[in-house]
C-alpha cells in the first residue's frame, strides 16, 4: 500500500508538472482566439521561445534573464504573424504553417551555429529556474509533497488563469478585445480600434507562448533540444476549444491532457512500449475533441429543434 501511495503522490506531483507548458499554450491560444486571430502558431512560437530561453540565459548568466529574452521573441514572433496576416492579409493557417516549419529549422541552425551540434544545447551552460517550497504546505504529508516543490513558472501558469479571467470579463480592456474578436464590424462601429485590441491580444498572447517555451528549457529541463515542444502548442489549441474560450473550462481540459502525458510517463517506468506510450497524450486529444465535437454538434441540434 506505500508502494502504491508513493506512486499516486509521484504521477500527481508529475501530472502539474507537465500540466505547466500545456497550461500556458492553451492560454496563449485562447488569448489568441479571443482577439479573433487564429492560433495555430502557438507550436511554433513555443519552439522558438524554448531556444531563446536557453540561449539567453547562456548569455546572460541569468534564468531570469533568460526568460525575459524567451518573451520578447514570443511577442516579436506573434506580432509578426500579427502583421503579415492582418495587415498583408496573408491566409492565417498557411502563415502559421510556414511559421511552425520555420521555427523547426531554424532552432536546428542555431544550435549548430553556436554548439556545432545538431542536436541541443547541452553544451552550453545554461542556468535554470528555481522550484519553490511553500512554507506551511511543505510540511503537510501528502498534499504538500503534491503541491510544493515546483518550478516557479508553475505557480505563475496557475495565478495566469485567475488573472486571465479577472482581465477578460472584469476590465474595460477585456471586454473591448473579447468585443473585436467576436464582432469586429460592431467593435469598429462604436469607435473601437479593432486592431490596437487585436495587437493587444498579440501581446498577451505571445508572452504566454514564450512563458511556456522558455519553462521547457529553463524549468521542465536545463536545455533545449530539437522539436523539444512535441506538440503541445496544437493541445493547446484543442484544449482552449474544449474549455469554450473560458479560462476555467482551459485548466480542466489542459488538465485532462496533462494526466494523459504524466500517464504515457508512468507507463514508460512500468516496462510498456515507450513508442506506444508516447501516442498516449495525442490519442487522448483526438478521443477528446471528437467526444466534445459530437455532444457539441448534437446540443446544436436540439437547439434548432426547440426554436
Amino acid at each position: 500500500m506505500d508502494s502504491i501511495g508513493f506512486d499516486l503522490v509521484a504521477f500527481a506531483f508529475s501530472t502539474i508538472r507537465v500540466m505547466t507548458p500545456l497550461l500556458f499554450a492553451s492560454m496563449a491560444c485562447m488569448i489568441f482566439t479571443k482577439g479573433g486571430i487564429d492560433s495555430i502558431a502557438t507550436e511554433g512560437i513555443m519552439l522558438m521561445c524554448a531556444l531563446a530561453g536557453a540561449v539567453g540565459a547562456w548569455m546572460f548568466k541569468s534564468a531570469f534573464g533568460g526568460l525575459m529574452f524567451g518573451m520578447c521573441i514570443g511577442v516579436f514572433l506573434s506580432f509578426t504573424f500579427g502583421y503579415v496576416t492582418l495587415t498583408l492579409k496573408a491566409n492565417p493557417v498557411l502563415a502559421g504553417i510556414a511559421l511552425n516549419i520555420l521555427a523547426g529549422g531554424l532552432t536546428i541552425f542555431i544550435i549548430y551555429y553556436l554548439t556545432g551540434e545538431k542536436g541541443s544545447t547541452q553544451s552550453l551552460a545554461t542556468p535554470v529556474l528555481p522550484s519553490l517550497d511553500i512554507p506551511v504546505l511543505k510540511d503537510m504529508p501528502t498534499l504538500g509533497r503534491i503541491i510544493s516543490g515546483h518550478n516557479v513558472l508553475t505557480y505563475v501558469s496557475l495565478i495566469m488563469v485567475a488573472a486571465l479571467h479577472f482581465f477578460l470579463y472584469k476590465t474595460r480592456s477585456g471586454l473591448r478585445m473579447r468585443t473585436v474578436g467576436e464582432n469586429p464590424h460592431a467593435a469598429e462601429s462604436v469607435g473601437l480600434s479593432v486592431m490596437k485590441y487585436k495587437y493587444l491580444s498579440l501581446f498577451i498572447a505571445g508572452s504566454l507562448a514564450g512563458l511556456g517555451g522558455a519553462f521547457m528549457s529553463l524549468g521542465y529541463v536545463s536545455f533545449f533540444s530539437k522539436n523539444m515542444i512535441a506538440g503541445r502548442g496544437f493541445i493547446g489549441m484543442a484544449a482552449e476549444s474544449m474549455g469554450q474560450g473560458v479560462p476555467g473550462g482551459v485548466l480542466l481540459a489542459t488538465l485532462l491532457f496533462s494526466v494523459a502525458d504524466a500517464l504515457s510517463v508512468r507507463l514508460q517506468l512500468m516496462s510498456m512500449p515507450p513508442e506506444l506510450m508516447q501516442l498516449l497524450p495525442y490519442l487522448v486529444t483526438i478521443v477528446a475533441i471528437a467526444v466534445y465535437s459530437y455532444h457539441r454538434e448534437k446540443k446544436k441540434e436540439r437547439r434548432q429543434q426547440t426554436d
